[in-house]
């Protein structure tokens, strides 16, 4: 499974550096951002800032690379409903 992801400041209050993820349609699957050093042991993760459809996730991960959000949106994606 493909995805394109483009860099984007994200207005939250806090971390702006963030991910736009697309699938292969250019749909929108998911906002990540890059945790800053104020979370102690996360500094330099990403975080699901928000997800869409199957990504939609009450209790939104974190990452320690986009390598593994990477993983985490296609394990998500091929689960069945």
């Amino acid at each position: 499974m493909t995805f394109t992801l483009q860099p984007v400041r994200v207005g939250n209050g806090s971390d702006e550096d963030g991910m736009l993820v697309f699938d292969e349609d250019r749909r929108l699957l998911a906002v990540l951002t890059h945790l800053s050093n104020q979370y102690d042991g996360l500094s330099g993760h990403w975080y699901l800032e928000a997800g869409f459809g199957r990504l939609e996730n009450r209790h939104q991960p974190t990452f320690i690379n986009l390598e593994a959000a990477h993983e985490w949106i296609v394990q998500r994606l091929a689960r069945r409903i």
